[in-house]
């Protein structure tokens, strides 16, 4: 659920909904926000790192493996997204062993 991000964007609140801090403004500083809400443990920023790093985003090079990992531990902390992640990937065999 995004609710408190729209509620939050309704108000003309655009910073992070998590830490109050400015939107990132390239894909560096978007890597290093999101990284802050990775070293504590942030479900969901674990899951959005795992995301680019298997689509290549936020310029970072595609790397499947580190992904699958990224949403592993996204979903020992409680990720259903990054639990989705993992079964499509599953099956569809990508940057999974056979």
């Amino acid at each position: 659920c995004r609710g408190c991000e729209v509620a939050a964007c309704k108000k003309g609140m655009f910073d992070c909904a998590f830490c109050r801090t400015p939107r990132h403004e390239n894909d560096e500083s978007a890597v290093a926000m999101t990284q802050k809400r990775v070293d504590a443990k942030d479900p969901e920023a674990l899951h959005f790192l795992g995301d680019q790093y298997y689509s290549g985003r936020c310029g970072l090079q595609e790397n499947a493996a580190r992904a699958i990992n990224l949403w592993k531990e996204a979903v020992e902390l409680g990720s259903i997204d990054a639990h989705f992640n993992l079964g499509h990937v599953y099956l569809k065999g990508k940057g999974v062993a056979p």
